[in-house]
């Protein structure tokens, strides 16, 4: 029996699923000589929730890094990417703590996590896991998407065809007049910014233990910002991946000289690993939750009630939480009040829990039973339902 198959018969709750991924994050831990471990995962199949790392992250990953003091530590990354510029500062918070940072990937780090993965000391990677290109993206107002390096590498094209016939192709002309010299400049710098992070970090933090060729030659300064750069050019290559979504995998790093450790070579810490992997993936399945920020003692949620995303007001210890809802049906805002004790009063307009709950205005039934689930885990106790 696989674990998910056995987590699916022993695991009954939200609050199951969480102890079960503490214990393995412990285990974890003790596998890698007692390391801190944090967890920074978003919910990759949940593309209508804000997956993607941004500037409210810095705080919850700074909270989590507060309940812990030891020398080094892994990160569990899963994440569809997001903002290069978030993914900096945390490095930076990160790396003025540790001096030993281990990036650990059970599934997914694609675009920034892949940038995010590259500050490592060690890449962990198993047989399912991947990485992915860095090449920037850019959105227009539009909503239109696109590859920053495929926008210039079709600029270069249509210069090359121009200079080779000595004339510009009509059907050319009024593309062009749409492009505006900050636009091309933009997609420069955006190709920059993601090269020069991977470099810095490879050559500083990846490669600070290279310090000999294979033939006994010293390895020079720049010889691994060389490489460094090599490489990163390489991921923020359009042509190379062909598509922003392509999974680079253990052996294409290995092709590209990045060393990953393959923890699927040690059965101990792949099942611990693939275990935690499974709960996490539980986790996102059962509850409302979109982010998980956790260590092996203490935990942060991001969550989504439907309709809308939800801001609750409460924290362990508090008698009740009042959480934003938007019924689907008729778009009103109203505040659902979740009790933790017997005979709280209800706040002025505000709708007591029920499942489902009714709209005031139109009466629209609306479930609620996943919300109260993560707001269990997130108060670190049973509500008064």
């Amino acid at each position: 029996m696989g674990a998910y198959a056995e987590y699916l018969g022993r695991l009954k709750s939200h609050d199951d699923l969480a102890r079960e991924r503490k214990t393995m994050l412990s285990r974890i831990s003790k596998m890698r000589d007692g390391r801190d471990i944090l967890v920074f995962a978003a919910d990759i199949s949940a593309p209508h929730a804000p997956i993607g790392i941004d500037y409210t992250d810095i705080l919850a990953v700074q909270d989590q890094l507060e309940n812990m003091g030891g020398d080094g530590i892994d990160i569990v990354l899963e994440t569809p990417g997001g903002l290069g510029s978030v993914v900096e500062d945390i490095v930076k918070r990160v790396r003025e703590k540790y001096e030993s940072v281990g990036m650990i990937i059970p599934g997914y780090a694609k675009s920034a996590g892949t940038i995010f993965a590259m500050a490592g000391d060690e890449i962990l990677m198993g047989r399912a896991s991947s990485l992915g290109p860095i090449d920037g993206q850019l959105q227009l107002a539009n909503g239109k998407r696109f590859s920053a390096d495929a926008f210039l590498e079709g600029l270069e094209k249509i210069k090359s065809e121009a200079e080779k016939a000595g004339r510009l192709t009509p059907a050319y002309i009024p593309i062009l007049q749409n492009i505006s010299p900050g636009e091309i400049q933009n997609c420069v710098n955006i190709q920059a910014f993601s090269r020069h992070l991977v470099t810095e970090w490879l050559a500083e933090y990846k490669f600070k233990f290279w310090d000999r060729h294979s033939d006994g030659r010293e390895v020079t300064t720049e010889e691994r910002r060389g490489r460094a750069g090599e490489i990163a050019a390489t991921l923020c290559s359009q042509s190379e991946w062909l598509t922003h979504d392509r999974s680079i995998k253990i052996g294409d790093l290995e092709r590209l000289r990045v060393k990953v450790v393959n923890y699927d070579d040690d059965a101990g810490l792949s099942d611990a690993i693939t275990r935690y992997y499974t709960l996490l993936r539980m986790s996102f399945e059962v509850s409302s939750a979109y982010k998980i920020f956790e260590t092996p003692s203490s935990q942060i949620y991001r969550f989504l009630a439907p309709g809308r995303t939800a801001h609750s007001q409460g924290r362990p210890g508090a008698d009740r939480s009042l959480v934003g809802f938007t019924c689907p049906k008729c778009q009103t805002r109203f505040v659902v009040q979740v009790n933790w004790r017997e005979g709280v009063p209800s706040d002025p307009g505000a709708v007591p829990y029920a499942d489902p709950v009714i709209c005031p205005s139109c009466g629209e039934q609306n479930s609620l039973g996943k919300m109260r689930l993560q707001l269990e885990g997130l108060m670190r106790q049973k509500a008064e339902v």
